[in-house]
Order: C-alpha cells, then sequence, then structure tokens
C-alpha cells in the first residue's frame, strides 16, 4: 500500500477506497447519463389541494366552495378589515392566478356566460357585503350590510363617533344588527337606546 490518495496508485490495483478502474469516473463523463427518472419528483399537489371543495358558513347559511375560493373569501375579508398584508396577499394571489390564467391556453370544453347587471348593489353582493331583502317586492326592496362590514367601517372610524340618528340607520340598515360588535360608545339600537 502506498500513501496515494484514493482512486489513484497502480492501475491494476483495487481493494479499499481504490474501486476497479473500469467503473471508477471518467473526467468530463456524466455519473448519470440517462438523467432523473421522469416523475421523481414532481410539482406539489396544489391544484388538488386547492381544488377541494370545502364548506363555508356565511350569515347563518353554508355555500359549497373550492379551498382556493375559501381562502381568498377570508384574506379579502381580513383585507378589507384593515390588515394590511393579508390585502396585499389577496392581490398578489388574484395576480398570480391571473398570470397562470393567461399562460395556460387550454381551450374550455364549455363556456359559461353570466348575466348580471352593473351597479352598487351587484358589487355589495358579489363582494359579500350586503343582501338583498324582499327581493320579490318591488315596493319593499333594500339592501342591508353584513355585520362584518359593519364592524370593518365602525372600527376605521375612530375616534369619531355618530349622533344617536346616525346610529339609528346604520341599525335599520343592517343584516341581523344583534351579531354585530358594536363600540362601547354605541348607543343607537332599532327603535330607541342600547336600555330600550
Amino acid at each position: 500500500m502506498t500513501g496515494d490518495p484514493p482512486g489513484q496508485g497502480e492501475t491494476g490495483s483495487a481493494g479499499y477506497r481504490r474501486p476497479p478502474a473500469a467503473t471508477r469516473f471518467v473526467k468530463g463523463q456524466s455519473g448519470n447519463p440517462r438523467g432523473r427518472p421522469s416523475g421523481r419528483h414532481r410539482q406539489l399537489p396544489y391544484d388538488t389541494v386547492l381544488g377541494q371543495m370545502v364548506t363555508v358558513r356565511e350569515d347563518g347559511r353554508e355555500r359549497r366552495v373550492t379551498a382556493a375560493e375559501a381562502f381568498l373569501l377570508q384574506l379579502t375579508r381580513k383585507g378589507l378589515a384593515g390588515d394590511s398584508a393579508a390585502a396585499r396577499a389577496s392581490l398578489d394571489a388574484i395576480e398570480t392566478a391571473r398570470a397562470a390564467r393567461r399562460a395556460r391556453v387550454v381551450q374550455p370544453s364549455r363556456l359559461r356566460v353570466v348575466l348580471m347587471s352593473f351597479g352598487v348593489g351587484t358589487a355589495l353582493q358579489h363582494l359579500g357585503m350586503a343582501t338583498k331583502r324582499n327581493r320579490l317586492d318591488e315596493k319593499r326592496v333594500r339592501w342591508e350590510l353584513k355585520p362584518w362590514i359593519v364592524e370593518a367601517a365602525l372600527a376605521r372610524m375612530a375616534p369619531r363617533r355618530l349622533d344617536v340618528a346616525q346610529q339609528h340607520e346604520v341599525w335599520a340598515n343592517t343584516h341581523r344588527p344583534e351579531t354585530v360588535r358594536w363600540p362601547e360608545w354605541w348607543v343607537g339600537r332599532g327603535s330607541g337606546g342600547q336600555g330600550a
């Protein structure tokens, strides 16, 4: 045995830390000429996970949406409530989805056309900020704000306060006002004050 580094020394000798000359790596030649087997390291199954259907409860009603939609709904709610990090994250997610949609050149098997009117009411409903009440009665139809948007608006008003008449107006136009976490200074309930 000589003090040569492993893999060097006599060409014919083989032993501990001295592989046979025929099996040694050759300089400039890949050790894996066929490459990595296909499908070995697949991408994470984002589509599978985010495509799963989940149940979301909004104002006592349940509906089924994809996990991705539920995630975006939650981020959007937090963003509208004043959480700037959540707002940025939801905008980034929307932009990423748009870019991915543009990158895909897949012909749709079905075309779905949704006709909707334009206006504040349509936007409020699609953003989950309001509910249309008495929609079949033209004389009584009106929009009621969802509790979460009322809470967010009142939180953004601080330190300003509404007078009692304004408080009654907000109470009357809130969907299920008894579920709202009203601020400490709030006294205006439906008809009469908090104690009434």
